[in-house]
């Protein structure tokens, strides 16, 4: 049965916090996290690692070795090849994503950072992207860690996250919002 959007996301943070201790006591926060940065993309690129995480047909043993296989490829360290291997054999693969959004969150509020998260229709410049984080740091009044991602969906502008607080400033939204005003008029 499923996991509930609620259950998974403190099933989620107790695996993240799980990571975040083991990373913390061998000092490797900065490489986990640059191996769940990784892992994250490479899910959000490939379909058929997408499926291979969420799929519940696969047993234990196939989702584990499909991991490990796709960790070792991408260079990822022991300790994130242990720990993707205890989600596989717990079935809990499906929550990867969730748990690096979770893993993100913690370390961020160990140094003292807020975590935003910018999608936006095309790929942002570097200078884009330091923009921006000046822009959010200064809105927020504390040191920002930004994680961006493309949807194409949008057509163009993008979407801010900090916390609870979003900003929509994309072109789909805008045009929404002016079918609704037009359908209002007539």
């Amino acid at each position: 049965m499923p996991a509930t959007n609620a259950q998974a996301s403190g099933l989620a943070q107790r695996y993240a916090k799980a990571l975040f201790e083991l990373a913390q006591e061998g000092k490797a926060l900065d490489a986990v996290l640059a191996d769940l940065d990784r892992l994250d993309a490479a899910i959000d690129e490939s379909d058929d690692l997408a499926t291979l995480i969420k799929n519940p047909v696969l047993s234990r043993e196939e989702q584990e070795q499909g991991i490990l296989a796709v960790a070792e490829r991408m260079g990822v360290g022991e300790l994130t090849r242990r720990f993707l291997g205890v989600l596989a054999q717990k079935r809990r693969l499906y929550a990867l994503p969730d748990v690096a959004k979770s893993f993100r969150a913690m370390l961020a509020e160990s140094r003292g950072e807020v975590t935003a998260e910018v999608v936006s229709a095309q790929p942002l410049t570097d200078e884009q992207q330091g923009a921006l984080k000046g822009s959010i740091e200064r809105y927020v009044g504390r040191n920002v860690s930004m994680q961006t991602r493309v949807d194409g969906g949008l057509l163009g502008g993008l979407v801010v996250q900090v916390g609870s607080r979003m900003l929509d400033a994309s072109l789909k939204t805008k045009l929404q919002q002016l079918e609704q005003s037009m359908r209002g008029m007539g």
